[in-house]
């Protein structure tokens, strides 16, 4: 967990606040891609969860960020899922990227969905929010990135998209990776957020410096996990670059607004 007053620096505590360890269920292997979302006063947790027996898509609370209670556990094969920050028609709402590898033909083709509860532990209604043959920078997946703003226009969300290459060679630690991940931006209807209104068809952010391309766990990925709107209308991207650092972009809501809408 880090601190800051500013969005720009960080303190960062030395001991991680939730891990496989601290939960202590020998099923859980291991929790990761943490997306946090502040809902009434409480901060929720998206979070993936590898275990024994596949891997799963949880959402947690926590009012003190020392104890974390798990209201939901999605069946395997569920992950990277975002909450909206406020209730739509009365629901609460999530965007998430299930791996229906059957029915897709058996290869890499994984879409984002979007669901509903009525108390965030029991979700359905579940209707695909956008496809990979929707995003021109993409030909392998698409999924959820940082929880979504609301604008005066909609829902600001980012996505993930990613594009396989397979003349890349080693990358990161795996022998082969040749997947490059690139972050999209697009527009959600107001009061049906499962409608999107515009979308742009270029990367928001794509791999350009030495950490993004060079360096890392695992190269040429962005991987957008947060976003602010300030008042004065900035809007403070933070992305994972190359599984390795977190980094800060900023915008302005209009321009982003414009990419989608023009």
């Amino acid at each position: 967990m880090a601190f800051g007053d500013d969005g720009i620096r960080w303190s960062v505590l030395a001991q991680p606040v939730w891990s496989a360890e601290i939960l202590g269920d020998p099923e859980v292997q291991r929790v990761y891609d943490p997306r946090l979302t502040a809902i009434d006063g409480r901060c929720y947790l998206c979070f993936a969860m590898d275990t024994c027996h596949g891997l799963r898509g949880g959402i947690a609370v926590t009012e003190d960020f020392l104890k974390f209670t798990i209201l939901s556990l999605s069946v395997p094969d569920n992950r990277n899922m975002v909450l909206f920050p406020e209730k739509i028609a009365g629901r609460f709402v999530r965007m998430e990227r299930p791996f229906p590898v059957y029915s897709r033909g058996g290869i890499d083709r994984f879409d984002a969905w979007i669901s509903y509860s009525p108390d965030l532990r029991y979700w359905g209604d579940s209707s695909l929010l956008l496809s990979v043959e929707q995003v021109p920078f993409s030909n392998d997946k698409v999924g959820p990135g940082a929880p979504p703003v609301r604008t005066e226009k909609g829902w600001l969300t980012l996505f993930h998209a990613v594009q396989i290459d397979r003349s890349r060679g080693k990358n990161g630690w795996e022998n082969r990776w040749q997947k490059c991940y690139c972050a999209g931006v697009m527009l959600l209807d107001p009061e049906n957020p499962g409608r999107i209104l515009g979308m742009s068809k270029k990367p928001l952010l794509a791999p350009e410096t030495r950490l993004e391309t060079d360096f890392g766990y695992r190269t040429n990925v962005i991987f957008p996990g947060g976003m602010i709107l300030e008042d004065s209308g900035e809007v403070k991207i933070y992305y994972g670059a190359s599984d390795t650092v977190e980094c800060l972009a900023t915008a302005d809501v209009n321009d982003l607004l414009r990419l989608c809408l023009d």
